[in-house]
């Protein structure tokens, strides 16, 4: 309980000499809301989407195709000899196991693809962030899940929705 009364008394001492330089000295942000409420954010969030769909669509048509060739093998079975259904089973198990290799490839593919777009996003906007930081004399910004208590003016995040709005736009230029 000291401790909360020691931060408390610290950061009451330490609003009113940030108000006279006209800034907080520390500045945060939401990371997770700068990503989803900017153009650029949304915009990697939609091609992604767009991408999921697509192999959706991909494993709708797949499944569909694997499902008839199945029910094919099943209605020719008693035309077959033990040998050959064995042999044709064999064959579509095999087939399987290779669509789902390849899908599970897929899946991973645009796990990384969207990763590292995420990446480059934090990357062009952290000159952003780092710009607004300089202009209002801060020395540290911070995430605000890492934030236990903070005044509202040193929360910069729909300031820099903002600038990067402006700045990056939707990130294809």
């Amino acid at each position: 309980m000291n401790l909360w009364r020691a931060i408390l008394a610290w950061l009451l001492l330490a609003i009113p000499a940030a108000a006279q330089d006209g800034a907080p000295q520390i500045l945060i942000i939401d990371s997770d809301r700068i990503y989803y409420e900017t153009l650029y954010g949304r915009r990697i969030a939609a091609d992604l989407n767009a991408a999921i769909q697509a192999v959706q669509a991909e494993n709708e048509q797949i499944v569909a195709t694997l499902t008839e060739e199945e029910r094919s093998l099943t209605l020719r079975r008693p035309d077959m000899t033990p040998e050959e259904f064995r042999a044709e089973a064999d064959a579509f198990d095999v087939k399987v196991e290779e669509v789902r290799r390849v899908r599970d490839a897929k899946n991973i593919e645009l796990q990384t693809e969207n990763a590292e777009q995420r990446t480059v996003f934090e990357d062009r906007v952290q000159g952003v962030i780092a710009n607004l930081m300089i202009e209002r004399g801060a020395v540290i910004v911070m995430e605000q899940r890492s934030v236990v208590m903070s005044v509202r003016e040193a929360n910069i995040t729909d300031d820099v929705i903002v600038r990067v709005d402006a700045e990056l736009g939707d990130g294809t230029q």
